[in-house]
């Protein structure tokens, strides 16, 4: 029957669209997780027939389907669970279809990058408001697939506001035209924000208007230290209860600033957590702005604040921030890695009971994230090889789920769910949602070939039950 499959395979795609070679499929097997699976094929379509035209083979056959970007996710949303699996990787699929100044909306194919997308929109003075750390090579499929969002969501918002229309092939085979092109719409149910954030289990998207927002012509950027992580939360909750909304609010505590310390030379030996603080706007009201966001930052505890005098400083701020993620994952590759998210208030809460789970457990644990939407990342260090470090480990990130959603918070809030986190969703979700979110998946889905295993946990899960 597979043979069968790859035969078929082969009459719908020309020389070098398929691989089949276990040394080729590899690369197409794992994620940015610890987990890795092994694909029976790799298709690589250059148009949305050739997806229909896959979709409908797969279904055919029984064959399982997980379309992938440039597999830069966490949670192994686009890893192979058995060897009967298809990977449809959407690299060939990299187009800008339109660019329009006019109507602030630019029509891109999944596979094209999210700085290809930023570079395109600033010849016309705007930009795609989603920047995740690895935007410089993520795809903007993968960012609709996990509603990807990064620093400037506190301000702009995720994918799933900045996203008009998406053209997408069901598990049936069939074509789904969702949204519109215009800033207002409401007819019908919005499958546009359904379809973002379902990790390929509902459709494979192959085309995405993006709504574009006017680069503002001035920005300005702010170190504020602190002498410990409560008082950076205070001040974070602080920032975001007055009106000048800040276009980035990242957060790091004093683990993960000796994790970076050699990028940022001067940092005082008593710094127990740092916030980066960015607005934007006209240049005339900066200075007023500014002031006021100052104002709010100056907690109890604040060591000091400083405005970044050049672009040098301005890079070397954000190189220290997107140098986190690789330097954890050199120090401990089989680190737990969670993006947790809670009501801004409950920030100074949070990592007073992080602090405290950390040493019950006497498990390391280095937070930062973006602070204005209340999203921490949350990453636990362990002995992989150390079996009683990694049960305190599980302990511990059970202990922090719950703690997370006793205050009214959510266990993901940009890495998306995968199979990492698919078991701990009956935490959050009652079984009432969860049936209709299956129903959802089948109606969808009828063979359930789509990423199946992944995203929804089955209906009897019950972890910690």
């Amino acid at each position: 029957m597979q043979s069968d499959f790859i035969n078929h395979l082969e009459t719908l795609l020309a020389a070098g669209q398929l691989l089949t070679d276990p040394a080729d499929c590899v690369a197409y097997g794992y994620d940015n997780s610890t987990l890795q699976g092994r694909p029976l094929a790799v298709a690589l379509p250059e148009d949305h027939q050739q997806v229909v035209a896959i979709v409908k083979a797969c279904r055919t056959y029984g064959i399982s389907l997980l379309a992938r970007g440039q597999g830069t996710g966490t949670t192994g949303a686009t890893v192979p669970i058995d060897d009967h699996s298809l990977v449809l990787s959407m690299q060939r699929m990299d187009r800008i279809v339109e660019l329009n100044r006019d109507n602030r909306l630019m029509v891109v194919e999944p596979g094209v990058t999210n700085k290809a997308v930023q570079d395109a929109a600033a010849t016309e003075g705007f930009f795609w408001p989603p920047d995740p750390t690895s935007a410089s090579v993520c795809t903007v499929g993968g960012n609709l697939a996990y509603n990807s969002a990064g620093p400037r969501a506190v301000k702009y918002g995720t994918p799933r506001e900045n996203t008009l229309a998406l053209k997408a092939v069901t598990g049936a085979g069939e074509t789904l035209h969702t949204g519109v092109r215009t800033t207002k719409g409401v007819v019908g149910y919005d499958l546009t924000r359904l379809l973002i954030g379902s990790e390929g289990t509902l459709a494979i998207i192959t085309e995405a208007t993006l709504k574009l927002t006017p680069v503002q012509p001035a920005k300005r950027t702010l170190r504020a230290i602190y002498k410990d992580v409560y008082s950076a939360a205070c001040a974070v909750s602080s920032i975001m209860a007055q009106p000048v909304i800040p276009c980035a609010l990242e957060f790091m505590d004093g683990n993960a600033i000796n994790m970076v310390r050699d990028l940022q030379p001067g940092l005082p030996e008593t710094a127990g957590a740092l916030l980066m603080i960015e607005v934007d706007g006209i240049e005339s009201q900066l200075g007023d702005m500014v002031a006021h966001v100052v104002d709010a930052a100056s907690v109890t505890g604040l060591l000091d604040i400083q405005q970044a005098q050049s672009q040098q400083e301005i890079a070397a701020l954000w190189e220290t921030r997107k140098a986190l993620s690789p330097a954890l994952r050199r120090v401990a590759p089989k680190k737990i890695n969670e993006d947790v998210v809670v009501p801004v208030s409950c920030m100074p809460e949070l990592v007073n009971q992080l602090a405290r789970l950390a040493d019950r457990h006497k498990i390391k644990i280095i937070n930062f994230g973006h602070a204005g939407n209340g999203n921490l990342h949350v990453n636990l260090l362990y002995d992989p090889d150390d079996p009683a470090q990694q049960r305190r480990a599980q302990a511990c990130l059970e202990e922090v789920f719950n703690a997370v959603l006793e205050m009214g918070g959510t266990i993901s809030g940009e890495h998306g769910i995968g199979l990492v986190k698919r078991d701990w969703v009956s935490k959050e979700l009652d079984p009432i949602s969860l049936n209709l979110m299956h129903a959802i998946k089948h109606q969808f889905d009828p063979d359930g070939i789509l990423n199946p295993g992944k995203t929804l946990p089955d209906i009897e899960t019950r972890i910690g039950s």
